[in-house]
């Protein structure tokens, strides 16, 4: 330690008052500690150098929480150390859990043929909707292509909620027995 350097219980005073310099001098004196506590635990430079930023970031905007009687500002930066190191390992997790959850769903993905059928659905669907008469038609448009609920439809068609409920309910059924006659398929199932 320089001869005029500041005492740990000069910088954590002036840390508390918020004082620029302190946070310097309190950077000086602890990040060696904190980039060591936190490459031990993470094995990783990058990770380490951030983690020691966030630690001095997080000290400085919490530092009203500190209270340079009650402990040493050391041994609290050591603290926040603790914590910005367990939420690293935690994003760690978390960026592993979401990697193997998007490999796994890549591994799924339908095949060619799925696709292709569900294309051919689509388009006979569309079709048939194109020939059921209106207000039922509207009204299956708007609840599956616009996702409008029931009660917007009444409203928008200034009809009573229970008439727009029977047409999705009997234009659901025609076009179920629709399919059911073009694609030879039993999808009541």
């Amino acid at each position: 330690m320089e001869a005029d350097a500041p005492s740990s219980a000069e910088i954590s005073k002036g840390f508390a008052e918020g004082r620029p310099e302190s946070l310097a001098d309190a950077y000086q004196r602890w990040s060696t500690l904190v980039y060591t506590l936190a490459f031990r635990a993470l094995g990783n430079r990058a990770d380490a150098e951030d983690v020691t930023q966030q630690v001095f970031v997080s000290a400085w905007r919490g530092r009203a929480n500190f209270d340079p009687d009650s402990g040493q500002l050391g041994a609290w930066i050591t603290g926040i150390t603790r914590h910005r190191i367990a939420d690293r390992l935690t994003a760690r997790s978390r960026d592993v859990r979401d990697s193997e959850a998007a490999a796994r769903l890549a591994e799924q993905r339908p095949s060619a043929q799925v696709v292709d059928d569900l294309t051919v659905d689509r388009v006979v669907i569309a079709d048939e909707l194109n020939r059921i008469d209106d207000p039922r038609r509207t009204i299956l448009k708007l609840a599956f292509y616009e996702d409008r609920t029931h009660p917007q439809i009444a409203e928008q068609l200034d009809l009573p909620l229970g008439t727009v409920k029977s047409h999705i309910r009997r234009g659901l059924l025609h076009l179920r027995d629709r399919l059911k006659e073009v694609t030879g398929d039993d999808t009541s199932r």
